[in-house]
C-alpha cells in the first residue's frame, strides 16, 4: 500500500478536532507569546511546545500505521511528508531539495493549516517563524525513532514567500540504548 494511501485511510479513521478551533487556539498562543517575549523568543518556545508534542505524537502514529522502520532518510522523509502529515493536519508537503549526500531535504507546504486567518504584523515578517511548533514536532519524532535532526523554516507564505519550505537535516542517526535498569 502506498504511504499516500495510509495516510489518507489513517486520516479517515481518526478522531478530528474542528480546525477552525485548533487554529484558531494556536494563533491565540502564538500572539499570547508574542505578547510576553521577543519574536526571536517565540520561535525557540514554539520549537520547545513542538518538540514535546512529537516526542508524544510519535507513539500514535506507531500505534495507529503499525509502521515498520524506514531503511534510510530519503524513506523517512516520504514518510513524514505522505503519512505523518496528511494523518495529523490532512496535508501532504512535497519532499525536494535533496542534498548529495542524502542527509538534508526540504518540505514545501503550498497550504499551511496553522497560517489560515494569519496575517503577521510587519515588525514580525522578517523575525517570527509562526509555524515552528512544525519544526519542533519534526525534530521530536524523528529522535524517537533515533534520528537526530534539525529542522529549520528557510520560506513562509506568511512573510511573503511564494511557498513555505521547511528544511530537515539528518545531524547523525542516534544509538539505542537501554535505560538503567531495564536490562
Amino acid at each position: 500500500m502506498s504511504k499516500s494511501k495510509v495516510g489518507e485511510d489513517v486520516y479517515k479513521k481518526v478522531e478530528k478536532v474542528n480546525a477552525e478551533l485548533f487554529v484558531l487556539t494556536y494563533g491565540s498562543i502564538v500572539a499570547q507569546l508574542c505578547r510576553d517575549m521577543s519574536y526571536e523568543h517565540v520561535n525557540e518556545e514554539l520549537e520547545k511546545m513542538g518538540y514535546n508534542i512529537g516526542i508524544r505524537l510519535i507513539e500514535d502514529f506507531l500505534a495507529r500505521t503499525e509502521w515498520q522502520r524506514c531503511v534510510d532518510f530519503r524513506e523517512t522523509a516520504e514518510t513524514v511528508a505522505k503519512v505523518g502529515f496528511k494523518m495529523f493536519l490532512n496535508v501532504t508537503p512535497v519532499v525536494t531539495d535533496w542534498s548529495e549526500e542524502d542527509k538534508t531535504f526540504t518540505l514545501t507546504l503550498d497550504d499551511n493549516p496553522l497560517g489560515e486567518f494569519v496575517e503577521l504584523p510587519v515588525e514580525a515578517r522578517s523575525k517570527l517563524w509562526y509555524s515552528n511548533i512544525l519544526c519542533g514536532v519534526i525534530r521530536g519524532t524523528l529522535e524517537m525513532v533515533q534520528m537526530d535532526v534539525d529542522a529549520y523554516f528557510v520560506h513562509d507564505i506568511l512573510r511573503g514567500d511564494e511557498h513555505t519550505n521547511l528544511k530537515v537535516h539528518l545531524k547523525q542517526i542516534l544509538k539505542e540504548e537501554i535505560p538503567a535498569g531495564d536490562d
